[in-house]
């Protein structure tokens, strides 16, 4: 009797159920999220390598590091040791960001192409930069965290449906909904901003 699913596929939907706890915990700023992902992170490196993605199976490695680092800044990263709240970046930081995930993605996308066999290097080497930056902003409870992770998963859907991905790519769909509602729930926590 055959099963209807891979093994990789059994993992890969743990690995979804658990990045949507990361998430849901996100939004609504609880620590626990932090948790979540380093599960998430554990399964999806396997996932990522085993579909040939070798940049985003080098990101679960950063995403296991962020997850403790999370924890540790969203406990104690405020204020004299105090717990962290939610602000924003001045324009040029997002510029310095932008243009060093830019020049990141041509480098690595440049080396994958000729040295290696991996899927889609840019855009493999797009969304890792990018979650890369995004995820450090996450740390930092940074607002705009939700606009590149928008642009981000967009992009992401198309890579994982091109590697038959297809529960992470549905993952990632779901995300965008969850985007626009985490970036509305964190703006309301600002001091001076509207919900």
């Amino acid at each position: 009797m055959e099963l209807p699913f891979t093994l990789l596929q059994w993992w890969e939907m743990l690995a979804v159920v658990l990045a949507v706890a990361y998430l849901v915990l996100a939004i609504r700023q609880n620590i626990w999220c932090w948790a979540a992902a380093a599960i998430s992170t554990l399964l999806y490196l396997y996932i990522m390598y085993e579909a040939s993605l070798y940049m985003e199976s080098a990101l679960q490695l950063f995403y296991l590091a962020m997850a403790a680092y999370g924890w540790q800044q969203w406990r104690r990263g405020g204020d004299q040791g105090q717990e962290l709240e939610v602000s924003t970046w001045p324009i040029r930081f997002h510029l310095v960001a932008i243009a060093g995930v830019m020049l990141l993605v041509f480098v690595s996308g440049e080396l994958l192409e000729r040295y290696s066999n991996a899927a889609l290097p840019f855009l493999d080497s797009f969304t890792t930069w990018g979650a890369m930056v995004a995820t450090y902003m996450v740390a930092r409870k940074i607002l705009e965290n939700w606009i590149y992770w928008f642009v981000i998963d967009a992009v992401s859907i198309g890579l994982y449906l091109s590697r038959e991905l297809y529960f992470t790519a549905a993952l990632f769909a779901a995300y965008l909904v969850m985007i626009v509602i985490g970036y509305r729930s964190w703006r309301a926590s600002m001091d001076g901003y509207p919900a």
